[in-house]
């Protein structure tokens, strides 16, 4: 089908070469041989007349042009998913539906094992697929179709996007509790005289609690160690003097399993707002509707022993 002389059949090969920046990568994606793929990147550069991608080195690099097209492109297939390809209706126990959320591995543990078994419970055929919190923009991740939902604290959120907050989440300090440390009250200064054990996505290089709230309140940690996961920080202080601030739900559950102790924060912070978001065109699909509804189940049965 055309449509002002352009094959649209041609812009899901332009949304997959934008995004993989790679023929080899895209034609695998597409189920599709690299010399087919390179044919349809000839067409397209003769109908934009511009080169789109280009060849530096052993990579390819998106023009400036292809830039501006890509979030569009993106855009437009999302619409047309959303409106005309998705199932009108929604049936749990019928689905064949894989669903992927980008989270973190503290959602992973605190959170997600409710909804499953909400799920499990509702006999649901749906399928789940969870994303490691690798990226810098999550945001991108929606509008770039890699994922239906991010569930991610409030700060990290777009503005162009819909959102709901699934619950708040306060922060503590674990310890090992046979060491020094774990006598007495936890007092700001020995906070800061501490060692730190913290989380730094691999993507931003900074931690959330620093992002948020170390600079707002001047607070400066000496750190020994970081990781990729929240939920290794209370292992990596045990047997030594070193500190993790964490969130208080994951705390809870280590402590039932490991020597630890959890303290309060020396200072006063606001709570985190856990959010769930999704792309803007797909306020009325009924399978995320129903997934959204699941979450927000599973944040009440959290607390619930």
């Amino acid at each position: 089908m055309r449509f002002k002389k352009l094959d649209l059949n041609l812009l899901v090969a332009l949304d997959t070469l934008l995004t993989e920046q790679s023929i080899t990568k895209g034609a695998d994606k597409l189920n599709m041989s690299p010399s087919a793929l390179s044919n349809s990147l000839s067409r397209l550069r003769d109908y934009f007349e511009d080169d789109l991608l280009t060849q530096i080195g052993r990579r390819m690099v998106i023009t400036p042009l292809g830039e501006n097209l890509k979030v569009s492109v993106r855009n437009a297939l999302n619409n047309i998913e959303s409106t005309i390809l998705v199932q009108p209706s929604f049936e749990p126990q019928t689905t064949d539906r894989i669903f992927s959320i980008f989270c973190s591995d503290y959602t992973q543990t605190v959170l997600v094992p409710h909804a499953l078994e909400i799920v499990g419970k509702q006999k649901s055929t749906a399928r789940f697929q969870l994303l490691a919190q690798v990226a810098n923009n999550p945001h991108e991740q929606l509008e770039q179709g890699k994922a239906d939902l991010l569930i991610i604290p409030s700060d990290f959120m777009s503005t162009e996007h819909p959102c709901d907050i699934l619950y708040e989440e306060e922060f503590v300090c674990v310890v090992w509790k046979h060491g020094k440390i774990a006598l007495g009250e936890l007092t700001a200064e020995k906070y800061a005289a501490a060692g730190h054990v913290l989380m730094r996505p691999e993507a931003t290089k900074k931690d959330f609690f620093g992002t948020s709230f170390a600079q707002k309140y001047g607070i400066k940690r000496h750190v020994i160690a970081t990781t990729f996961s929240f939920a290794s920080l209370p292992a990596l202080v045990i047997g030594s003097e070193n500190i993790a601030t964490i969130h208080a739900r994951l705390a809870t559950k280590m402590a039932k399993v490991w020597p630890l102790k959890i303290l309060p924060l020396p200072f006063d912070i606001p709570p985190m707002k856990q959010c769930v978001q999704w792309h803007q065109y797909r306020n009325n699909d009924e399978g995320l509707i129903w997934l959204r509804n699941t979450l927000k189940e599973a944040a009440i049965n959290m607390d619930i022993e």
